[in-house]
């Protein structure tokens, strides 16, 4: 594990490591079976991720308002998408478009040795560098930018996490390593896909993992 989560992560009650166990006993019902992800997400306090009003609420497998029109994903999608990027040997640089609460680049952070974070909307981005700063999570930079177009000063990346849902920017899949593995929700109609796609010897391999349902990806900074 490469981030170390702060001892002011414990909470008690609904916030419990109790709480957070009977979760992680969920996920692996629903067939999330990489031990690596669920011990990253068991250590992982996702109530410090939301409003303090919601916390009693933060160990349940919903998704959540963080405000702005945002949301935190529901943890098995954040399991399954973290379990999609992390194959036999977990990744040294990742990257996620769409910051949000930051819970998800937390939890890559337990298993990347980077992890590189865009949040287009200021607020958020701020929030989430707060939370990162307090739980001593220092291998996650996170900047507010546009993310459509990456971060090309860090690639390429051996893990892509995109956060919401639309067209894949032909510049991520431009960012990623060989071997790497990038996931994604693209939207197909009124529908959304989550993707996963492998470059294996230049060449882009994708796989479909069900359907799912994020905000919109949009362009610009807020």
């Amino acid at each position: 594990m490469h981030g170390v989560v702060h001892p002011k992560a414990v909470g008690v009650g609904m916030t419990s490591n109790t709480t957070r166990a009977r979760l992680i006993d969920r996920l692996r019902e629903a067939g999330i079976t990489d031990e690596r992800v669920l011990q990253a997400m068991a250590v992982t306090p996702r109530h410090q991720f939301v409003d303090e009003a919601l916390s009693s609420r933060a160990y349940e497998d919903s998704a959540l308002p963080i405000g702005r029109g945002q949301t935190i994903s529901q943890p098995q999608v954040v399991a399954l998408m973290t379990s999609a990027v992390c194959g036999e040997v977990l990744p040294q640089k990742a990257l996620e478009i769409g910051t949000g609460s930051g819970y998800q680049a937390a939890v890559l952070a337990q298993l990347a040795k980077q992890v590189f974070t865009t949040e287009r909307i200021a607020e958020l981005s701020r929030l989430a560098k707060q939370r990162f700063h307090r739980l001593g999570l220092h291998n996650i930079l996170a900047r507010h930018q546009d993310g459509l177009g990456g971060w090309p000063s860090q690639a390429p990346f051996d893990a892509i996490v995109v956060t919401a849902g639309g067209q894949v920017p032909q510049a991520l899949y431009d960012q990623l390593a060989e071997g790497g593995i990038l996931v994604a929700p693209e939207q197909v109609n009124e529908h959304q896909r989550l993707i996963k796609v492998k470059r294996v010897n230049g060449r882009l391999e994708r796989t479909e993992l069900g359907q799912v349902s994020f905000v919109p990806l949009l362009e610009g900074v807020a």
